[in-house]
């Protein structure tokens, strides 16, 4: 069996497409963060979970990008939408995969890199992520919001019980049910009358 390989991409910042102008892209790297535990009675430390590290996203575009620059100290933490489209092939049977991230987060750093006549130009972006979601052959691989605390791993809802212990699920209705308020909070107010 033979690996699928890229054979093209584009990237769209806001819905506005790159093809032709896209060079190269680093999907975010998924990484567990976890810590040494040893207790008593073990033999040796196992990793204990605790969520994930933060989500980049690196991507180079050729020539000058004004959008990217005009991008660049957005206030919101998910104030741009990034997607990338690629097309894998096995060169088994000619199959071809699509595959898809979907990012949204803001830009962290911007370089221009060196300016020369006549030598090639490119911009260099790393956007961090508050959400990032993978797809292949329209199955959903992975979908995490930061923020949301969601971590969707092939399907299964990985903080789904953390959440719902938490009274995270249920907005501020799950909040006024941890402290055994019934009905419609008002702000504040309804707490505080309740």
């Amino acid at each position: 069996m033979l690996p699928r390989k890229l054979k093209n991409m584009n990237l769209f910042n806001e819905g506005n497409s790159h093809l032709g102008e896209i060079a190269t892209v680093t999907l975010p790297k998924v990484v567990q963060a976890m810590e040494e535990w040893r207790g008593g009675g073990m033999l040796g430390p196992i990793m204990i979970d605790h969520g994930l590290e933060a989500i980049e996203f690196e991507w180079t575009i050729g020539g000058h990008d004004a959008r990217s620059m005009r991008q660049m100290g957005i206030v919101r933490h998910d104030g741009v939408l990034l997607r990338f489209m690629g097309a894998y092939q096995s060169d088994q049977d000619g199959s071809v995969t699509a595959v898809e991230a979907v990012i949204r987060g803001r830009h962290q750093e911007l370089d221009h890199g060196s300016q020369k006549p006549g030598d090639d130009t490119e911009q260099k972006i790393k956007t961090v992520c508050s959400y990032y979601k993978l797809t292949a052959a329209g199955q959903d691989l992975y979908e995490i919001d930061l923020v949301a605390g969601t971590y969707i791993v092939g399907g299964i809802d990985r903080y789904a019980e953390i959440r719902a212990a938490i009274g995270a699920d249920g907005g501020i209705g799950g909040i006024g049910n941890a402290f055994g308020i019934s009905g419609q909070l008002n702000g504040i107010g309804g707490i505080i009358g309740a």
